[in-house]
C-alpha cells in the first residue's frame, strides 16, 4: 500500500485514529505531483534505469524532507548514481533536473544552499559591518542557520587561517573581527 502511494505520488496511507481494538486507515487519492511522476519517468528513459518500489517510497520521504530509515539509506548509492538525487552533507534532495524541469530553479537554490566561498562571504560582511564591537559566534550562526555549529566553526577556523577574520577572547567572550583591525588581537 505505502509503495504503491508513493509510485503514484499520492500521500502515504495515515492510520492515525488506530488503537488497540480497531484500525482507522486513511487512503489519499490525489496525486501531489504529477510532474514528480513525469521526472521519474524521463530520468528512467534518460539513463535507461528502473525504479524498484521502495525507491518510490524512498524519494517521497526525500521529497517530503524526512529522515531516511536505515532500508532507505541502503539505496542511495543507486539513486546517486541514477541522477535523481544529490547528497548535501549529511542530507539528500531531489537533483537540480527536477527543480528544473518543475520550474522551480529558485527552491533548488535554497535547498541546496549556498556554495563554501558565498558563506564565507556572507560571514566577513557581518563581521565587517559590525567591528566596531565584534562579532559573537551566536550572532555569526544566525547568519547561516542552515549550517550547523561544527560548520561555521569550521568556515570561521578557514577564514582565520587564511587570514581574513581574527577572534579575540575565548568561549561565549570572544568576538570575531576583520583581520587586523581588532585591538588586542589575540591571534594564537
Amino acid at each position: 500500500m505505502f509503495q504503491l502511494c508513493a509510485r503514484e505520488s499520492k500521500q502515504p496511507p495515515n492510520y492515525s485514529g488506530t488503537d488497540d481494538y480497531e484500525v482507522f486507515l486513511t487512503l489519499y487519492g490525489k496525486v501531489q505531483d504529477p510532474r514528480f511522476l513525469t521526472f521519474l519517468e524521463k530520468i528512467g528513459r534518460e539513463r535507461q534505469v528502473s525504479f524498484e518500489a521502495t525507491d518510490f517510497i524512498t524519494l517521497d520521504l526525500i521529497n517530503r524532507e524526512e529522515n531516511l530509515p536505515q532500508w532507505a539509506r541502503d539505496r542511495m548509492p543507486a539513486l546517486l548514481k541514477s541522477g535523481v538525487v544529490e547528497r548535501i552533507g549529511l542530507k539528500y534532495m531531489l537533483s537540480r533536473k527536477y527543480y528544473e524541469l518543475v520550474d522551480r530553479k529558485g527552491v533548488y537554490t535554497r535547498k541546496r544552499g549556498l556554495d563554501r566561498e558565498t558563506n564565507k562571504q556572507l560571514l566577513l560582511k557581518h563581521i565587517t559591518d559590525n567591528q566596531k564591537a565584534g562579532s559573537r559566534f551566536s550572532d555569526l550562526r544566525e547568519v547561516l542557520p542552515s549550517l550547523s555549529r561544527d560548520q561555521v566553526q569550521k568556515l570561521l577556523a578557514e577564514m582565520k587561517r587564511q587570514m581574513m577574520i581574527t577572534v579575540v577572547g575565548k568561549t561565549s567572550a570572544a568576538r570575531w573581527y576583520p583581520h587586523g583591525t581588532a585591538k588586542g588581537q589575540n591571534d594564537e
